[in-house]
């Protein structure tokens, strides 16, 4: 596998990420205070299917980052590893 390389996040994509992250955090902590106040298992099984969506929905915008940014730029150098990387991602996001 090639080695890796990375580049840097502009400012606001770096702000979109760690505000999707905060929100799950805070959505977490929502969940941690229903079980705490013993609520109706299924009330919090559906905060947890919330849970699962929002970080489904942030793995989706950071592959995609990924994909435009890193997969492309390191084919356009001849490096095709990052196409084994980007499916050994995708089979284990897919599991």
């Amino acid at each position: 596998m090639s080695e890796k390389h990375h580049r840097i996040r502009t400012p606001q994509e770096k702000k979109d990420l760690m505000n999707r992250l905060k929100r799950i955090e805070g959505q977490i902590r929502g969940i941690q205070k229903m079980v705490d106040q013993d609520e109706y298992c299924p009330d919090i099984l559906i905060q947890v299917s919330s849970v699962t969506s929002a970080l489904n929905s942030f793995n989706k915008s950071l592959l995609g980052t990924h994909v435009k940014g890193c997969v492309v730029n390191d084919i356009k150098h001849g490096d095709e590893g990052s196409i084994d990387e980007l499916l050994d991602i995708l089979h284990k996001l897919m599991k």
